[in-house]
């Protein structure tokens, strides 16, 4: 039986192999997040304005995205779109780092789908006399959305979308696929390089239980905060 030896993980290794790693698994939960739940709202929105073309791009979208692998959007993504597309980025760093864009755009446009069923709950979720009385104080729909509905249902989201943001972070594991460097892509570089594959993976796991564990704390607190204004 292999005897587990750890001691190859030093700070000085943290930070060659790491870091990097941590910051872009990092970054793209906060862009993808960001950017998932911009879009996410307009889709939403798109489902509950009553038009019917909107309503039905809206209802396809999800619909695919939803009942698809992440996984294999990643690699349709990185594999079928022209690699012109990332000439178009400055100084040539579109191809330099063609992995993390694809990443980037696919967590986007993935999340959204998600994002979208959650703020479309989330409006729904009001009682419909708050959009009446928007309604009767003169207010278009945009306006009734913006100042009213909106920020109420946010708040209730909330929680939602940080447990949303777990699995996010993740997921992020995922672009490992396309030879991303995430936090798991250099977990995997120090333990080629110590010949100590097991032992990095068993840090992998834990890192990642870790920051999830303690942001779903943190959702749990939000959570009862919210309750408690309520």
């Amino acid at each position: 039986m292999a005897t587990l030896d750890f001691s190859f993980y030093t700070w000085a290794n943290i930070s060659n192999y790491l870091l990097s790693g941590l910051y872009f698994s990092v970054a793209l939960t906060i862009a993808a997040t960001v950017g998932g739940i911009a879009l996410g709202t307009i889709i939403a929105l798109m489902r509950l304005s009553n038009i019917k073309p909107l309503e039905y791009i809206a209802t396809w979208y999800v619909n695919v995205f939803r009942s698809v692998p992440l996984v294999m959007v990643i690699l349709w993504f990185f594999l079928l779109v022209p690699s012109g597309f990332y000439d178009l980025f400055p100084g040539g760093s579109g191809q330099k780092y063609r992995a993390e864009i694809c990443a980037l755009i696919t967590f986007v446009v993935f999340e959204a789908a998600f994002f979208s069923e959650i703020v479309r709950a989330g409006i729904q979720s009001l009682p419909r006399g708050q959009t009446n009385a928007g309604q009767a104080l003169g207010m278009t729909y945009a306006q009734n959305m913006r100042y009213i509905i909106l920020p109420q249902a946010i708040r209730n989201m909330l929680p939602v979308f940080l447990t949303q943001t777990i699995v996010l972070f993740q997921d992020t594991s995922l672009v490992y696929a396309i030879g991303a460097y995430d936090i798991l892509k250099g977990f995997e570089i120090m333990g080629n390089t110590f010949g100590r594959r097991i032992e990095t993976y068993l840090l992998a796991a834990v890192v990642y239980f870790i920051i999830s564990f303690f942001l779903s704390m943190l959702v749990k607190k939000l959570n009862q905060k919210i309750r408690i204004v309520r």
